[in-house]
């Protein structure tokens, strides 16, 4: 096997299992440059994979192929309201930020388990009949060597996850609106100052997390599992919260994050067929993305900022 049937292998790989992270960790760069932490966006990602499965099982008959794009899409509102406890508790409530996000992980966790034995009667639910299959980007796909590496078998999603991460780019640093967001963030009582109504800027930036930590969880569930369980996601949206930290609090850093951490999911997907890499234990290639979660955060946290006022509750009047 060549080098470059190997990236053939690896490259589209890493693409279809980056995108369910790019997608949750833009969700947490909302919440977390307006100043809230949220560590629920595992839970949020978990509440997205099972309403996302819910809603293509419900409709599929109906739909066809069209009924995963819907999931999505309800999955989205669904998480965005869902997020709105996290955002009650932190924000109005000004409870402990980290116990608020973990508290939801529980909850989803918890709810998800009971609504799919109540609606199936079972510890799962069925298989999808359609899922978000691969695609060849026509005209791209037929681009010598990079056609076949990136725009060849790689569904959708992919693609609008990362095309997604340069329009939140400009939309946090290019827009009055980022600009507010960013500085409830950084300086709250400055931005308060300023007529700026810290808040509402804080709890819409929880409910685009809630927002794009669904589609994140839709579109692991519609695209990877096509079947929803309670370890479906199984730390995704933890991956997810590592690349938003990894990638500095950036939208387009998140990106790259999440596009490394895919890289090495793909290696226990595609390994067997890989010399050399099949020969390594099932196992370590399993647990290889949490290794290099923890080694990529030892080495580089310390030297990211985060935003000065994150898991600051803020209080009007009060430095």
């Amino acid at each position: 096997m060549s080098f470059f049937d190997i990236l053939v292998l690896i490259i589209p790989a890493a693409l279809y299992t980056a995108a369910p992270l790019i997608f949750t960790a833009l969700g947490g760069v909302f919440s977390e440059r307006s100043g809230v932490v949220n560590i629920g966006l595992e839970g949020l990602m978990l509440f997205g994979a099972f309403t996302g499965i819910f809603t293509t099982l419900m409709l599929q008959d109906s739909f066809g192929a069209a009924s995963p794009w819907i999931g999505i899409g309800v999955a989205a509102i669904v998480c965005a309201i869902f997020s709105l406890i996290h955002a009650v508790a932190s924000i109005t409530l000004k409870a402990d930020q980290v116990v608020s996000g973990v508290a939801l992980n529980f909850l989803a966790a918890g709810l998800s388990i009971f609504l799919i034995k109540k609606i199936f009667g079972k510890g799962q639910t069925d298989f999808i009949q359609f899922r978000i299959d691969k695609i060849d980007v026509p005209i791209l796909s037929d681009i010598p060597f990079i056609g076949e590496l990136l725009f060849s078998r790689v569904p959708a999603t992919s693609y609008i996850a990362i095309l997604l991460a340069f329009v939140i780019w400009y939309v946090i640093y290019k827009t009055p609106f980022g600009l507010r967001l960013r500085s409830v963030g950084e300086h709250p009582m400055a931005a308060d100052t300023m007529g700026i109504n810290v808040t509402r800027m804080r709890y819409i930036g929880v409910m685009l997390s809630g927002v794009f930590a669904g589609i994140g969880g839709a579109v692991y569930a519609t695209s990877i599992a096509t079947n929803f369980a309670g370890g479906t996601i199984s730390g995704q949206g933890f991956l997810a919260l590592a690349a938003m930290i990894f990638g500095k609090w950036h939208p387009v850093g998140a990106m790259g994050a999440a596009l490394f951490f895919g890289l090495a999911q793909s290696l226990s997907i595609t390994g067997a067929q890989i010399p050399v890499i099949q020969d390594i234990p099932t196992v370590i290639l399993t647990i290889a993305p949490y290794v290099l979660t923890i080694l990529a955060l030892a080495g580089f946290v310390g030297r990211a900022e985060a935003p000065k006022a994150l898991g600051t509750p803020y209080e009007k009047g009060k430095r």
